[in-house]
């Protein structure tokens, strides 16, 4: 924390921050920042996170130290464009982030600066003057690196931001490793001596486990009081979770975004105190605990994906650092009876591929070899998947930027995920009545609400719509802003909401 602090009068623009999972990135990177902001006059603090189901945590640690200057925002429930021309423009405090600080997502951030529509640019003017911390910046999706890259690099240079890249893995986005495209980082690392921190902070071991079944997993977990295992889909997880009930293990606890969030930070409460009092803990998860959530198993098992997951992973086990470290293990599997998503295989094949050069996959130089074979050897077509940057290229005849196109284009998440608004408890039943009060704005509502939110695909909202089984709220207030699930049947807190198949799903599926 004092050596990153220490070097916060260094000239405004790009950073890296480079520290193991548990080192202290989240506080250390804040320290910087706020200290940067007084040395040069930034006028807020913008921390950016991959993915929403951690930006509440982020948002509460910051908050018990600051107070109520800091703003969350995530898309659980953001204004469509569709609904400007309703009786009630809204009035969201979060659309022009004037907060001190900003606690928010990579969507929400990036989109925002590549849209098209007037409530995401309204934004934009207090983005200029930042200082702007990119959490997991290994995350950023490869589709569309390469305009990524250039519009950090545009914020530093023409907008007076300072942004820094913090994370355990990080990526290969210097010019020297990217080439065309990549950012000019030569001796912008905040942390001291990256690799020895690396060693000196090691808290685990990766092992290849070959083909695992489901039934094998489980087996895995009852073999160990307190473990965990991440697979690559909702649908695996609810799977196994579900099959591992049946077989009666004890200790089980589902973790999914298929939970809306305040469900998900009770669960995330009670498994740190099972852990905590040594009680039996077999945690079933999707990739969301993988950043910002802070749990210490002994030992894991994770599905292959790329090696930054899968490092992410293995930051989940003796995380504190009170276990051997011989016994701390990862063990990465091949899922033998589930296909895997495409965009994952690639990564997955390019991790075998370092796994044959390097024994110890934790070792920073087997990283970099990862990043090799997934972004520098990927080529411009893959890393500007719609070819962003040509679409703003300036001619002699001047610019003809082709803004809506690009927004269109500019999308870091490829499925349209919309929200469902689950009636969980009391405090959720209390804001969705008051969406009838047309006194409360939908803003003050939606801030409310997003703690009851789950993300699913468009269609599949519609299909539930369609069955009866949930419908948009107060629409002669709100439009169509605000589902709400109406069969209490589909959500259960264990293992969240159940939406394939809407036309004949009921309580049976339990």
């Amino acid at each position: 924390m004092h050596h990153v602090r220490a070097q916060a009068s260094q000239r405004p623009g790009l950073f890296t921050l480079s520290v193991p999972t548990g080192g202290g990135k989240t506080l250390a990177s804040m320290g910087f920042a706020l200290d940067h902001a007084m040395a040069h006059g930034h006028r807020r603090i913008i921390y950016a996170i991959p993915y929403s189901s951690v930006t509440e945590q982020t948002a509460g640690t910051f908050r018990d130290l600051f107070g109520d200057v800091v703003l969350e925002h995530h898309a659980a429930i953001d204004a469509n464009e569709r609904d400007a021309g309703q009786r009630e423009k809204l009035q969201l405090a979060m659309e022009d982030w004037a907060a001190p600080i900003v606690v928010t997502t990579n969507v929400q951030l990036f989109e925002s600066l590549f849209s098209a529509r007037p409530s995401r640019a309204r934004k934009l003017h207090n983005i200029a003057g930042a200082v702007i911390i990119l959490d997991e910046a290994q995350c950023l999706p490869r589709h569309l690196l390469l305009p990524t890259l250039r519009m950090i690099e545009s914020l530093c240079t023409h907008y007076g931001c300072t942004v820094v890249l913090c994370t355990a893995t990080q990526p290969a986005f210097d010019s020297r490793q990217l080439k065309e495209g990549g950012l000019a980082l030569d001796d912008r690392e905040l942390a001291p001596q990256p690799e020895l921190l690396a060693q000196q902070l090691r808290r685990a071991h990766i092992r290849q486990g070959g083909e695992m079944s489901d039934q094998d997993l489980i087996d895995a977990l009852a073999g160990t009081e307190q473990g965990f295992v991440i697979v690559n889909s909702r649908a695996h997880a609810l799977e196994l979770f579900k099959a591992a009930e049946q077989a009666d293990i004890k200790g089980l606890v589902h973790l999914t975004t298929r939970q809306y969030p305040s469900d998900r930070r009770a669960l995330i409460a009670e498994i740190r105190e099972k852990l905590k009092s040594n009680q039996p803990c077999r945690l079933i998860a999707t990739s969301l605990i993988e950043a910002g959530v802070d749990l210490d198993f002994p030992v894991g098992w994770r599905a292959e994906a790329g090696l930054d997951s899968c490092v992410q992973a293995a930051g989940r086990v003796n995380r504190e650092g009170r276990r051997p470290l011989a016994g701390s293990i990862l063990t990465v599997f091949s899922a033998s009876d589930r296909p895997m998503p495409a965009a994952i295989k690639t990564l997955a094949d390019a991790m075998r591929s370092t796994a044959r050069r390097f024994d110890d996959l934790l070792n920073p130089a087997a990283m970099r070899d990862w990043f090799e074979h997934v972004y520098w050897q990927a080529g411009p077509k893959l890393l500007d998947a719609a070819d962003i940057i040509g679409k703003l290229r300036v001619g002699r005849g001047g610019t003809d930027f082709a803004f809506r196109t690009i927004a269109e284009a500019y999308r870091m998440i490829d499925t349209t995920m919309v929200p469902v608004i689950i009636p969980g408890d009391a405090i959720a039943q209390r804001e969705i009545d008051r969406l009838e009060v047309e006194a409360v704005s939908s803003g003050t509502l939606a801030r409310a609400l997003q703690h009851y939110t789950v993300q699913i695909p468009e269609k599949s909202r519609e299909a539930l719509r369609t069955n009866g089984k949930g419908d948009f709220a107060a629409q002669h207030l709100r439009g169509a802003q605000f589902f709400v699930l109406t069969d209490a049947s589909l959500y259960r807190r264990d293992s969240g909401l159940w939406w394939e198949g809407a036309d004949y799903i009921a309580d049976s599926i339990w």
